[in-house]
């Protein structure tokens, strides 16, 4: 008679079955393990799919808006140094009036007015680090001061005349719907203190100018009436830096709440697709011998037959 194995085709297919669920595990922990991944694809996300590319949507846009914030900040720092030196500039436009008038004196004047004019100049017309220029609004590729001498401010009808900058100050988006306004026009910084000096070179010019010893009456009449103008001059800038520095603190505040977001949105992603790298390695040596008892089971069955359990003869 034939003597056949103990095992059956059905407890057989049972145990293929076993190992092959066993090596799928078995993948699917090594995969993790290597990748640091709950899975490679959406299928093994299931329905946390839509909660992730939420997140990753939402710390993507954080960093977008951070990235161009950090632009912003580096402009309105930029300004910031601008508009301090231009200020400066007004206060000692304004000295320089002050002291010639009382001491009734404009000896060195002129030179010192020619040297606030150069330097302004610069200030006004200054490049970012894109080479646009920084208080020209939209049109940040023309000089917004056109004007390149004392003299020529003079002959102006207007100082108005002198500006050539756009009418639009630049803005940054720093969340949804919430825009920051950045820009700065050179007009809006730099029409008093060119028109207390267009004034000054206008007036040296005419019959009653030469302002380079002792004052006339005329002379010191006009002084005096400039150094209001001038002191206007000091004061405007002086505030349009006091702006420029909030919306520095502004920015900085929307910077630290874009990182505290993107901080926040990627953490939330992290817990979805990453694995707890630890309990990922431990499912990795279950899984392992999970598959080994299989196979050795598998074999060991296969080899039995009734001849292990019939009686010896």
């Amino acid at each position: 008679m034939t003597i056949d194995r103990v095992a059956t085709n059905a407890q057989a297919q049972f145990l293929l079955a076993g190992i092959m669920r066993a090596t799928q595990a078995l993948n699917t922990s090594q995969q993790q393990v290597s990748s640091g991944k709950v899975a490679q694809d959406y299928a093994g996300i299931g329905s946390k799919t839509s909660a992730l590319e939420a997140a990753r949507a939402s710390a993507a846009r954080a960093d977008a808006y951070q990235s161009a914030t950090q632009a912003a900040l580096s402009q309105v720092d930029l300004q910031n140094t601008q508009l301090t030196q231009l200020s400066d500039l007004a206060g000692q436009l304004k000295q320089a009036l002050t002291t010639a008038a009382g001491n009734n004196d404009a000896t060195g004047l002129m030179d010192q007015v020619q040297s606030i004019f150069d330097q302004a100049s610069q200030i006004l017309n200054a490049k970012d680090s894109n080479g646009n220029y920084l208080f020209g609004g939209e049109k940040d590729d023309v000089p917004p001061l056109n004007v390149t001498s004392l003299s020529q401010l003079a002959g102006l009808a207007s100082v108005s005349d002198a500006f050539s900058n756009g009418t639009q100050k630049k803005s940054v988006m720093v969340a949804d719907g919430e825009p920051v306004q950045i820009g700065v026009l050179a007009s809006d910084i730099g029409s008093q203190i060119m028109q207390t000096l267009k004034d000054i070179a206008s007036f040296n010019a005419g019959a009653n100018g030469n302002m380079s010893g002792p004052l006339t009456g005329a002379q010191s009449s006009f002084l005096s009436s400039e150094m209001p103008q001038a002191s206007a001059a000091s004061t405007g800038l002086n505030a349009a830096t006091g702006s420029n520095g909030d919306v520095y603190q502004r920015l900085n505040d929307a910077s630290g709440q874009q990182q505290a977001l993107s901080t926040l949105y990627k953490s939330f992603v992290s817990n979805i697709e990453d694995v707890d790298m630890g309990s990922a390695i431990t499912q990795l040596n279950e899984n392992q011998t999970a598959l080994q008892a299989a196979l050795q089971v598998t074999a060991q069955l296969g080899q039995i037959s009734l001849l292990n359990y019939l009686p010896a003869p």
